[in-house]
């Protein structure tokens, strides 16, 4: 695989510095900034094609908006999904966003567990 060819899609600026807070390894990470259009989706689509790419975005309505568009308009696109308890991707615990991350084949960095406090 080249460098930078997997490809993690967020929404805004603080979800792509959380998931480069626990991330191992060179991944290039694309902000929606919260709105989906076909122009901003054309203009991301062109870059993507045959990249293995993954939509993390907040478990809210416009996070399954731009869930539903890559669905229809990048469907080999891989969906990672986090804990509505957390609902925003920038609010997940370092450990509880290195673990999800680590399910999808990432290599997130180890980092020593908070004592007394367990994530799902």
């Amino acid at each position: 695989m080249a460098l930078l060819d997997k490809v993690i899609v967020v929404e805004g600026k603080t979800d792509k510095k959380r998931v480069q807070e626990v991330i191992n390894e060179p991944v290039q990470i694309m902000c929606t900034h919260g709105t989906m259009g076909i122009d901003k989706l054309d203009g991301m689509i062109e870059s993507l094609y045959e990249r293995p790419v993954f939509i993390l975005v907040d478990a809210d309505k416009e996070g399954n908006r731009i869930r539903q568009w890559f669905k229809q308009y990048l469907s080999e696109s891989g969906h990672i999904f986090v804990d509505k308890t957390y609902c925003e991707v920038a609010r997940c615990p370092r450990p509880y966003l290195a673990r999800v991350l680590r399910k999808y084949g990432f290599e997130v960095k180890e980092e020593a567990p908070v004592k007394g406090l367990v994530y799902r």
